[in-house]
C-alpha cells in the first residue's frame, strides 16, 4: 500500500455547481418570503398581524 489515492482533475468546463445553485436559490426564496411577510405586517395594517 503506497498511500497514494486516485486524483481526478476536474476542468473548468466539467464543473457543474448544482449544489451551490440550490443553496443560493433556497436562500433567495427565504428572503422573498420574509420580505412578503414583512410587507403584510408593516404596510397593510389590519390585513395580517402578528400580535392582536
Amino acid at each position: 500500500m503506497s498511500g497514494e489515492g486516485t486524483v481526478r482533475e476536474i476542468g473548468h468546463d466539467e464543473f457543474d455547481p448544482k449544489g451551490t445553485l440550490a443553496l443560493i436559490s433556497v436562500y433567495f426564496a427565504i428572503l422573498v418570503v420574509m420580505w412578503i411577510f414583512m410587507y403584510f405586517v408593516e404596510f397593510l395594517g389590519n390585513e395580517m398581524t402578528v400580535i392582536g
